[in-house]
Order: structure tokens, then sequence, then C-alpha cells
């Protein structure tokens, strides 16, 4: 079964953080406050950091098959 992981456009996060705020497992970080960042372990593919995502940076793939 396929899973979806979260993918953040690194070059236009403004980390501003909405997405952390979201995220049921806890998943992003913003290091350095310079952009988010997801830990595919965690990401459980919920989408909720895509769609609270001002700047709509934040995109689901699908990985695996």
């Amino acid at each position: 079964m396929a899973k979806r992981k979260a993918i953040v456009s690194t070059r236009d996060c403004a980390a501003c953080g909405c997405c952390i705020k979201v995220c049921p497992k806890g998943a992003i970080t913003v290091p350095k406050g310079i952009y988010a960042k997801v830990d595919e372990t965690l990401c459980i593919g919920c989408g909720k950091c895509a769609k609270e995502c001002p700047a709509s940076i934040i995109s689901m793939e699908v990985i695996g098959q």
C-alpha cells in the first residue's frame, strides 16, 4: 500500500510554524528558524500541515507502492 508523506519546499518556506502546531505526531521542526523540516519516520501523511500552510509550500507526496 502506498503511503503519503509531507514534503516542504525549503526554498519558499517562511518558517512561520503553522505546520508545527497542527501536526499530530510532532513530525515537523524548524531547525535554526530557517525552514520547516519533516521527519519522515514520524509523518503519518495526514495532510494537516499542507492544509494549514499559508504559503501553500507543503505538498503530500506518495512514497512506496
